[in-house]
């Protein structure tokens, strides 16, 4: 029998931070783990529990009917948050928050950041699996073509619990190889593992100057967390790229969903993002609840 060896995916000539954690030893490592448990208390799943622990509690002939109110209220939300257009109502404002800019020129670098790699199939099949974040590299890929002299800064190592087998940066690194993108443009940050660790580290990273300015891409819903946390983290020249987006716009504000998972899904990103909003704001780590561009831009 021949032992076949899973690929390994190994950039070539890429620059990565070889910092230590030392972001995660101020409290970030705590934050870290709180919100990613604090994900599984999303809407959906909260829900379902709901609808369980009311039939377990009707099954007693004493609580049948507090257990059968809460069954049915929980059934009552599951459609709710997945056939009308709740989801779209908590996604719009996130989206709308932030234009992108109307020239792109003059930028000297494009800081992209994670979530667009699914690090633990990555590492399983030895090649780059994407999530539905995906366009943040591909749109990426579209901007080092229209810039071609800026540098290509992606931020992210694995943003999971359970350790896997490849870095986002391993992931993204052979994508914008295989993009036509030069190695030397490319520098990657493969520790962080949340936004705040990704404007953290970058920042350590790239040492960014005076005068200089940077396009952020991310997700359209993820944009006003990541520009406040930036913001936050002593960045300056920053300009908002958003992508992902999930709505058409406006139009999509009175829309519901032919499928029940696909609204409840979209309803837990969004509720998550907003949560989010208000955990970064209160534990210091965002300008505002609720950042907006500055004036003027």
């Amino acid at each position: 029998m021949v032992e076949t060896q899973k690929t390994e995916i190994r950039p070539k000539r890429r620059v990565v931070t070889t910092a230590p954690l030392m972001v995660l030893t101020d409290g970030s490592l705590m934050f870290f783990y709180l919100a990613k448990l604090g994900y599984f208390i999303q809407p959906s799943n909260f829900l379902i529990a709901m609808v369980l622990f009311g039939l377990m509690v009707s099954a007693r002939a004493k609580w049948r009917g507090r257990g059968c109110l809460m069954a049915w209220t929980g059934i009552a939300g599951l459609a709710f948050c997945g056939f009308s257009p709740a989801a779209n109502w908590l996604i719009l404002p996130l989206e709308e928050r932030f234009p992108r800019p109307a020239e792109l020129s003059g930028y000297d670098g494009i800081i992209v950041l994670g979530g667009a790699v699914d690090t633990i199939v990555t590492g399983g099949r030895g090649d780059t699996a994407l999530t539905t974040s995906g366009e943040r590299i591909t749109i990426t890929a579209r901007l080092a073509a229209q810039l071609p002299e800026t540098k290509v800064i992606h931020s992210g190592g694995q943003g999971v619990i359970v350790s896997a087998q490849a870095t986002e940066a391993e992931g993204a690194a052979r994508l914008f190889e295989d993009f036509g993108i030069s190695p030397d443009r490319v520098i990657l940050e493969d520790v962080s593992r949340n936004t705040w660790q990704n404007a953290v580290l970058t920042k350590k990273l790239v040492d960014p100057q005076p005068g200089q300015t940077w396009l952020l891409v991310t997700s359209a819903y993820h944009m006003p967390r990541s520009m406040g946390v930036f913001e936050q983290a002593g960045w300056t020249g920053i300009t908002a790229y958003p992508v992902d987006y999930r709505t058409r716009g406006e139009e999509d504000r009175t829309l519901g969903f032919s499928g029940a998972s696909k609204g409840l899904r979209r309803f837990d990103v969004a509720f998550r993002e907003w949560v989010g909003l208000a955990a970064y704001r209160l534990s210091g780590r965002s300008t505002a609840f609720f950042p907006a561009p500055e004036a003027g831009n």
